[in-house]
């Protein structure tokens, strides 16, 4: 048996053990004695039922903020183009498959409706793929990186589009009592899931640089109405706002009555520009960060 010292610890290592190596330490022992079977001897942040527990809600939110934080951060993204809209819109080659399957009368004319609008989901993917094609990129980060809300519809068409390109895209899925599976064009590494509305609307915007938005229902109106009283409030600085689709936005939502009404100012309606194709709504995000293109 050598009797040599051991190595010296290099300066630069850390003096504690890190909780991976503490875990592990945990591991290397056998839980013998009652004590040591007992939940309340594990350690917390390895105790599942302790972390779900309601007292822990604090920590979740901490949680569920730093890990896309960080984990968007370690791949180099600094800005987000954001991609919201309808769950429900089908792309252009399940549009009849929408309509045949309608039961009634009444179930086909929505049907319809939502056929219609596969248009849109051609749009949001052109749109992406416009953006992932620019490649922008300052300091080794990369901008306008494709983000969704990681289902179907709007949202894979979003990160379809991305994938055209060979670009990575993001998606931040939800979970919902009804299964939501990521759509198979978000990165796997850059997919992600919440448990709180909140914290997943944050991430949507703290990067995001531009943000289109499809037509949608309560989630899409939701996010939109959010983005738009954070801009007009001063809490968020002003980027395009892309409402595609001016015909449907015009119908659901009046927005020059809500500022006849005085509720919000007319300069207000200037936060947000309707536009009804990709190209267009990327040139406004160009134009209005002076991007150079390459054109």
């Amino acid at each position: 048996m050598s009797n040599d010292p051991a190595p010296p610890t290099p300066l630069s290592h850390p003096a504690f053990y890190g909780a991976e190596q503490e875990a592990g330490f945990v591991e290397d022992h056998a839980h013998t004695s009652p004590q040591q079977r007992d939940p309340a001897y594990e350690l917390a942040f390895r105790d599942t039922d302790f972390l779900l527990r309601q007292e822990l809600r604090p920590v979740r939110f901490q949680l569920e903020l730093l890990k896309p934080e960080m984990l968007l951060d370690e791949a180099g993204i600094a800005s987000t183009l954001v991609i919201y809209g309808s769950a429900r819109i089908p792309a252009p080659d399940a549009a009849q498959g929408v309509i045949d399957a309608a039961a009634t009368p009444a179930a086909r004319k929505i049907a319809e409706r939502l056929a219609a609008k596969a248009k849109y989901y051609d749009q949001a993917r052109r749109l992406a793929r416009l953006a992932a094609d620019a490649n922008v990129t300052e300091s080794g980060k990369r901008h306008f990186v494709v983000c969704s809300g990681g289902g179907p519809a709007i949202m894979e068409a979003a990160n379809r589009g991305a994938r055209d390109a060979g670009a990575d895209t993001i998606g931040l899925n939800i979970t919902l009592r009804h299964e939501q599976q990521p759509n198979p064009f978000v990165t796997p590494h850059l997919s992600f899931q919440f448990h709180y509305f909140a914290l997943r609307k944050m991430h949507f915007l703290l990067r995001a640089r531009a943000v289109a938005v499809f037509p949608g229902g309560f989630g899409t109106f939701d996010e939109l109405f959010e983005l738009l009283t954070l801009v007009q409030t001063g809490k968020m600085r002003p980027i395009p706002i892309l409402l595609f689709g001016g015909e449907y936005w015009d119908k659901v939502i009046n927005f020059r009555a809500i500022a006849e009404e005085g509720l919000i100012g007319f300069d207000d309606l200037d936060l947000f520009h309707r536009v009804d194709t990709a190209e267009e709504g990327w040139a406004r995000i160009v134009d209005f960060y002076a991007l150079e293109t390459g054109d």
